[in-house]
Order: structure tokens, then sequence, then C-alpha cells
């Protein structure tokens, strides 16, 4: 994918029309939802003539709409308008609306949220005492469950009553049925209750966080500011203390389940089998290099372990354990033999077979379809760029390939698997969204974005150029060039390299990517070349290449980059003495480190919003990766930039949001402090008040403006 000639001029591309005017923004189709029938789905439709705002049941064969399922008109509640929703019940006999929502977190937030009966069109509100977190229908549709001041609440919608299920809850105290901060952002999770498929019984976490330390952040909009106080485990210090409890509704009894005597531990997952009376929890210890799978009997609290997996480095949690229907056998994915792959066990924690293998993973679990023994997943078999969508039956035979084009393939499938939605885009082709059958045929397109094509060729946006390299220690590493659409080969170019970096991402992919890769197109018509690679840690090549980083963060990976920057000198279109590199999070972990590690390699870096020394970062993801700083220390500070401030050389800019809940200020305060100390010119901008992502009104066309003139200017 080299460049092309323009037969004219492409237009010139503004910041405004990246991150205000949405110029290049690409259509997608959501809000689709299968109903368990599998044949139907639910969306959110608009009539053009009366514009109005229904829910609409349509036929996956033809796209034909066989009914308004209800309309805006239905959801007058009190001379209030709500929200459509398609958040049904299993019985698809009711729906939950949420309405006025307040974010939280990262995956928390709360809300006022409404019951719309779809056979008597009555809305019933779930409570008037206060927003709820977590509000959810239990399968049956005759009750929901939610959070309130760290408290469970049940709404009895037959008898209207509200039942409260635990009294304990106060906040950085005692939080039930929602994650603590680490386990909302780690484990990635924020709702900690679970309704039994029978809709008795509601199995929850306790977390208590009592002595747990607590972190300060101070908000300015006041006329005296405020402190935002929460509980925050830095690595090596002490974690809330997690119990599960299970609820019976029949008897209004909590029992309390077994999970060992351990206390310094984790619970990543809980999960009901196909068995009412069986909870499935996983117990993870302190160094996450040791999973076990815990059965657990409701009734008695009693729990066995039935399966236990050991790892040298750690062990990546994620949601692809699947109880089967024939209440005989469960599925999951194991990076056991080196790659993530699917594993097939009985009931009792007895391997049957392995189900997928070979040198690339599994990314995605869509489901087993169990009438005819099918799973259906997303993997890396082509390349750990691309991914694609297959089938393969539970014995490990007649794999198939569902998705054609190559780039990146994602599916959502209809409740019977008989319908998938593919969602396709590659690194110069928007999302092309088509409906097919299970075999792969194609039924129909729902969105071309040729509007979004036409766009981003008018404008000279083409697709990455991927390459390869090999590092002196013999390392083959994966990257991409964005060139300037009227590239000249015999002119030499500055470089800004783009960083990641951290345990288990990747940023080379063969994808269509949003803002950040506009911005990239903006610096090459502004005769920069843009380069990116995935250094070693990054994700989807095996076990091997992602936890090579392990108890060392930092170390390898910067090596990988400056080893990029220097392959990049040597190619004859670059200006050795014009190499920058810039990232956010762990990717400006990485410029920094780059910046003063690799001082005579790169002319210039930005950090935005960098964590500067491990220790500062908080528990569960840092000790994953390092263990406690109590028995790594070098893992900590070899490889923290506070600890090279003194060898800065080029020009750095160091951005951070003042609340910043996930990467705290503190990290670029004490940055900036070490590099005064030394001594050393740098520039710095703080964002009032701004979260992580630092966005909100003007501030990322702000703060993109702040970084383009910093690399116009000094690069």
């Amino acid at each position: 994918m080299g460049s092309t000639a323009f037969a004219q001029s492409p237009k010139t591309i503004t910041l405004e029309d990246i991150f205000q005017k949405k110029t290049f923004e690409t259509k997608t189709v959501s809000g689709l939802r299968s109903l368990k029938d599998g044949k139907t789905y639910i969306s959110i439709e608009t009539n053009p003539e009366t514009k109005l705002g229904y829910v609409a049941k349509s036929r996956y064969s033809d796209g034909k709409t066989v009914g308004a399922i209800y309309t805006e008109k239905d959801l007058l509640y009190k001379g209030k308008k709500l929200p459509l929703s398609t958040n049904f019940n299993e019985e698809e006999t009711k729906v939950l609306i949420a309405a006025d929502t307040e974010p939280i977190y990262r995956r928390s937030s709360k809300a006022n949220h409404y019951v719309f009966d779809l056979t008597t069109k009555k809305i019933t509100e779930v409570s008037a005492e206060g927003k709820q977190l977590f509000a959810t229908l239990s399968p049956d549709g005759n009750k929901v469950a939610f959070v309130r001041e760290n408290n469970i609440f049940i709404k009895d919608l037959l008898t209207l009553q509200e039942i409260q299920i635990t009294g304990d809850g106060a906040p950085n105290k005692i939080i039930n049925g929602g994650a603590d901060w680490v386990y909302e952002e780690e484990f990635a999770f924020a709702k900690a209750f679970f309704w039994s498929p029978d809709s008795k019984k509601i199995a929850y976490y306790k977390f208590d966080e009592t002595n747990v330390p607590v972190y300060s952040m101070t908000m300015y909009e006041k006329l005296y500011p405020t402190e935002y106080k929460y509980k925050y485990p830095k690595a090596g210090e002490r974690n809330s203390l997690v119990t599960i409890h299970c609820y019976n509704l029949d008897n209004q009894k909590t029992t309390p389940i077994d999970i060992g005597s351990e206390q310094d531990q984790y619970i990543p997952r809980v999960k009901w089998t196909q068995n009412a009376n069986t909870l499935c929890i996983l117990r993870m210890n302190r160094h996450q290099n040791q999973l076990d799978y815990l059965f657990s009997d409701i009734n008695t609290g009693k729990s066995n372990t039935v399966l236990t997996e050991k790892n040298k480095y750690y062990i990546n949690v994620n949601d692809d354990l699947a109880f089967l229907k024939n209440g005989k056998q469960f599925m999951l994915t194991s990076e056991q033999d080196g790659f993530n792959h699917l594993y097939l066990y009985d009931i009792n924690g007895k391997p049957i077979r392995q189900i997928t293998m070979g040198d690339w993973e599994i990314t995605k679990v869509y489901g087993v379809d169990e009438e005819t023994g099918t799973v259906y997943y997303q993997s890396t078999e082509k390349s750990p760029l691309q991914r694609d969508v297959y089938s393969i039956k539970l014995t490990g035979k007649d794999k198939k390939q569902l998705s054609m084009s190559p780039g990146t393939n994602n599916a959502t499938f209809s409740a019977d698997f008989s319908y998938y939605i593919l969602n396709h885009s590659s690194s110069d082709t928007p999302a092309y969204i088509t409906l097919n059958e299970k075999s792969g045929k194609l039924v129909r397109v729902l969105e071309d974005n040729e509007q979004a094509k036409q766009t981003a060729k008018a404008f000279g946006i083409q697709g990455s150029e991927f390459f390869q390299f090999q590092t002196t220690s013999g390392v083959t590493l994966n990257g991409y060039l964005v060139k300037p659409a009227n590239f000249n080969g015999n002119k030499k170019y500055p470089v800004l390299m783009y960083v990641y970096g951290g345990p288990g991402s990747q940023n080379v992919a063969d994808s269509w990517s949003g803002s950040r890769n506009l911005w990239f197109h903006y610096l090459a018509q502004k005769g920069y070349i843009v380069a990116c690679v995935d250094n070693r840690g990054t994700g989807f090549r095996g076990e091997e290449f992602q936890k090579s980083t392990y108890l060392n963060l930092g170390k390898l990976e910067t090596e990988d980059q400056i080893e990029g920057a220097k392959w990049l000198a040597k190619q004859p279109f670059v200006d050795p003495a014009r190499i920058g590199i810039w990232g956010w999070s762990y990717g400006g972990y990485m410029a920094s480190l780059c910046i003063t590690k690799g001082a005579d390699v790169f002319k210039l870096a930005i950090a935005v919003a960098p964590v500067t020394t491990w220790r500062y970062y908080d528990s569960i993801y840092t000790e994953r990766y390092l263990r406690t700083p109590q028995e790594n220390p070098e893992g900590y500070d070899d490889n923290s930039p506070i600890n090279y401030a003194d060898r800065l050389k080029g020009k750095f800019l160091l951005i951070h949001g003042t609340g910043d809940d996930n990467v705290h200020f503190q990290n670029s305060v004490m940055f900036s402090e070490a590099l005064i100390q030394a001594n050393k010119a740098f520039e710095q901008a703080y964002y009032p008040n701004k979260n992580h992502g630092i966005h909100g009104g003007n501030t990322s066309l702000h703060l993109y403006n702040k970084m383009t003139d910093f690399i116009t200017t000094n690069l």
C-alpha cells in the first residue's frame, strides 16, 4: 500500500475537522440485538415522516420490519420523556430504561431506572430514593436488583416493594454488589452481583476497603477547592478484603461462600453454572500466576476446587468461560500451550480436549451453538495484524473461516447462531458492515460507509504502510508508516513515532482507526512521517513475546523503540536528526524513557498522562507484571524515568489532567520536580479537573493544537 499520485491536490485537514466537525465520522450499526428466536432482531429507529423514535422488530432474512415493539410515545412518565432502550429481560417481556445517567469511573455510572412492561405498556419507576447503579432485571422479569449507597436492593415489580438485602455499605469502607476502583479498572467489571438462572438468588461481592490507603485529588471548580477522596491500592499496599455471598429471595437468608482462608488474594470472576444451586468462582493468588476454579454450593456455602491453572509468569483473566447447556461440560480459553486457545472440560474439571491449536491466538469467543456442537470465535490465525472469524466443532474438527476480506473482522451472532453481522475494516477501508448466514453467505450490506471513503479520498487519507525489521537481538518487530500523500522518496522527512507498548496491547493492526490516527494524517500533510512499532511485551504473538518483559517493565520495550528509531534513521527518506516520539499513559511512560535513556536518538518527546514510577500505580496491574516493590525494587526503579531525569537532552513536553483517577497527576508532578532538580529545560501543560482521557468541551482540540505546535516548532 504505497503512495498514490493524486490527480488533484487533496483537501487540507484541520484539527477542527477531526475534533469538532466530525468530518471523518464513520457510521456504525448499533443497538441491534437478537431476539431469542435467533431469526429476528430489535433496533432503535426513527420514522422519517413523523420523526418519532421507536424500537423496531425486523427479520434477519430480508431486513423487513415486522412491527414496532414500542415507540417514544409510550415512554411518557409524569410528564417526562424517557429514552428508548433495547435492554430486555431474558423472557423479552420487559425493558429496562436508564435516564439522567451520570458516569463515575471507566465502567460505572448511576441513573434513574424505569421498567417498561411490553404487554401492559405500564412504566414502573425502580426507586424514588435516589439514583441507582447497575440496575438489572431478573431473568423472569419480575424484579430489579440495583446498588445504592454501597448496598444492594431489590424492587419487586409485582408488589412494588423495595427490599434492602445488605445494610453495612458505607463510602470508602464497605461496598456490596459493586467493584472497588482497582477491580473495576483492572479486572474490567463494575457490577458485582449476579442473578441466578431461576431468578431466586443473587450472588454478590462484598469489598471491605477499610484498610486500603486513601488517594485524594484536589478539584478546583468551587471558591474553596474540594478534595475528592477514594480508596486506591498502589503497588505493594493493602487491597480490599473480598468475600462472596449469596442471598436467597425465598427465605431472605444470606449464605457466605467459602473462598478459602487466604485473605490476600483476588476473585476476578464469579459466574453461575447451568445449575441454579452451583456458583463458579475464579480465585487468584496475589502474584496472579495461579487460577483456581471453585464450584460452590450456594445452600451450604461449601466450595471445592475443580481446576487449577499455574503459569511461570502470570495469567490473563478473560470472559471466555462458558458452561454448556448440557450441564456436563464447560469451555474456556487458556495460554497453557504458549498461545491462547480453546479447551473443553467435563463438569468435574477433567480435561476432554484442546479444541484449537497452533502458533496463533484466539482473540474473542462468540459462543457455542450446542445444537450443532459448533464454537464461533475470532483469531489471529492469518496474521497477528489481522482478525478473522471462524467456526470449529467442539471435537476440534471441521474448522471453517467465515470472514474472507483481509483486515480486521468482528462478528455479532443471532441468538441461535443462524445469522451474524460482520464488521470489516482495514487500514484503508472504514467499517463495511454486512449481514451473513452462518455459512458465511452474504444476505445484505447494512452499512458501506461510502461517504467516509470518499471523504478520506478527498483529503488524501491512505492506508498505513506496514513493515517489519529485525533488532540486533534477533527479534522481528511489526510497524507501520503514515506517509504524506505527495511522498517523495528522494526527500528526507522528519519522523514522529507513536508508542503505547504496554503488556498485551497492539497498535500495529490492519484496521481503520479513529481521531488519533486522523491526527497522524494531519501531521503527514504538514510534511511528517508518523511511525509506530509494537515492541516486545505487546500482544497477539504468543506468551513468550508478551511476557518477555516480566519483572522488568520498560527495559526491553525502550530498547525496541530505540532500535526502531535507529532502523528508521537508516531509511533513505528519513532525516536521522529529526526523530521524535510521543505516547499516552503507558505510551507516555515509554516516551519519557526514550527521551532520557535514548537521549541521543530522539530530538523530541511528548508524554501525555504518563506513569513515571510504577510505585505510584495500582496493585493489580503493576504486580501482575512486576510483583511487589518489596519483592522486586529493581524492577520498579531501574526503568523509572524519574531516575533518568539528568539524561534529558531533547525537547520535552509533559501533559497531565489534574483529576486523573487512574494515572495520578502525582506522576507528572514528581517527574517535573526531578527534571527541575536536574536543571533540565522542558515544557509542561496541565488540564484542570480532567481525567485520564483529557477530553470534554474544547479540551481535545486544545490538547492536539498544543502538541502540533510543539512538534512543528521543535521537530
